[in-house]
């Protein structure tokens, strides 16, 4: 009987093998396409290759959905939090609203852009998650989802949230462990780059800069 796995895992080898040679002789690899070059970035980590993103809707204040067409022609960073944050979330959103003060200079139509959207989505409603981030700019984008669609949504960017109940054991009494990173989505809506903290927010703000106006 151990003479069976051995012939299965042996013939398995062998299929492997002719499978990459059929795909290497009959469906040759289409050769890369050369990827523009990118200009030199101070906080911001680029990717060799910007990776796709699946599509995704989100909801934002109104009812209105939140699309990738939405963020196509501008450079956006995405940040991920909850209104009930005590600490990161509201520090980052300040810090960044000072970036977003200096790109106030460039066009409208291909200013780089903040996402803020909520991974608490039992207390944040698509209107309190909008009221929260416009009180520190009100040019941030803010949006949130039911939990599969976000969910959905952080792991193609490979951010990660968990709810951690409290002390009391109340039902309302949790907080939320969430990525403190921003992804960089650039103007195809493509996963471009990502800024770890501790943040650099001034040369996250100049590297977004340069990359709208070298980079379309």
């Amino acid at each position: 009987m151990a003479k069976r796995p051995a012939l299965l895992l042996s013939l398995a080898a062998l299929a492997a093998a002719v499978g990459v040679w059929a795909a290497q002789r009959y469906f040759p690899a289409t050769p890369a396409q050369p990827m523009p070059a990118l200009p030199a970035t101070q906080a911001i980590t680029l990717f060799p290759t910007p990776r796709e993103v699946p599509a995704f809707t989100l909801q934002q204040a109104d009812g209105k959905p939140l699309a990738a067409t939405q963020l196509q022609g501008h450079w956006t960073l995405v940040f991920l939090g909850f209104t009930h944050c005590p600490d990161v979330c509201p520090t980052t959103l300040a810090q960044l609203a000072g970036a977003q003060k200096q790109w106030a200079t460039l066009p409208a139509t291909t200013r780089p852009r903040l996402l803020f959207v909520s991974a608490d989505p039992e207390r944040d409603t698509p209107q309190l998650v909008a009221q929260y981030a416009h009180a520190f700019h009100p040019d941030t984008l803010a949006a949130t989802a039911p939990l599969p669609q976000l969910q959905a949504f952080a792991r193609s960017l490979s951010l990660v949230f968990m709810k951690v109940p409290g002390a009391s054991g109340a039902a309302d009494d949790y907080s939320i462990d969430h990525s403190a990173a921003l992804v960089l989505l650039d103007p195809q809506v493509r996963m471009a780059g990502v800024a770890q903290p501790p943040l650099d927010v001034k040369g996250i703000a100049a590297d977004l800069a340069t990359l709208t106006k070298t980079v379309k």
